[in-house]
């Protein structure tokens, strides 16, 4: 009953939960393998393809690295149907809201288009690491548009404040903490290589 009321309550995780299904079922493994390849446990795996738990960033970002995908490309091939133009109250939003993050996908959805925005958000305190980038050597520009935001992209440290835009190619762990006292709202447009 509990996998009902999710799917009945948050579609945007239902669509998540049947294309990570789809991807891993493409490629004919099995949750063991998938877990081997990620490193995220089986019994997570499972839960978050029955739509029985709303997966992280954290989650999502190992998955799109083992699927060769960004997680705005995941997130749109989630989505009804490609269009040119996505006006705001469309925009998909996504939140983890156990890190304190939102996500808004400000692009159109679009899986082979190369460029992305996106708009995040950050709660005071938040603070999200990623072990490795979906794809190696992606590009990401973070501009800063209220608040204060601090970017680890490997041994280099970053502080953002409002304005502020940073530009890096990510080959390695990244973490995105938002030092506070209020939350942090900024631009990420993300370029494949």
């Amino acid at each position: 009953m509990r996998q009902e009321e999710n799917l009945a309550t948050d579609p945007v995780d239902a669509r998540l939960a049947a294309r990570l299904g789809g991807l891993r079922a493409e490629r004919g493994w099995s949750l063991g393998e998938l877990a081997e390849r990620s490193g995220v446990s089986r019994s997570t795996l499972s839960r978050t393809e029955r739509a029985e738990v709303s997966p992280t960033a954290a989650l999502l970002n190992r998955l799109c690295r083992v699927y060769g995908r960004t997680m705005s490309q995941l997130l749109s091939e989630v989505e009804s149907a490609p269009a040119p133009l996505v006006r705001a109250a469309e925009q998909t939003v996504w939140e983890d809201r156990a890190a304190g993050f939102v996500r808004r996908s400000v692009s159109p959805p679009h899986s082979g288009l190369r460029g992305e925005l996106v708009e995040g958000r950050l709660i005071a305190g938040a603070d999200i690491a990623y072990d490795r980038p979906p794809v190696p050597g992606l590009e990401q520009h973070i501009w800063v548009l209220e608040g204060a935001l601090d970017v680890t992209a490997g041994d280099a440290e970053h502080r953002l404040g409002a304005g502020d835009c940073l530009r890096l190619r990510v080959w390695g762990p990244t973490r995105f903490r938002c030092p506070g006292p209020e939350g942090v709202r900024y631009a990420l447009a993300v370029v494949l290589p």
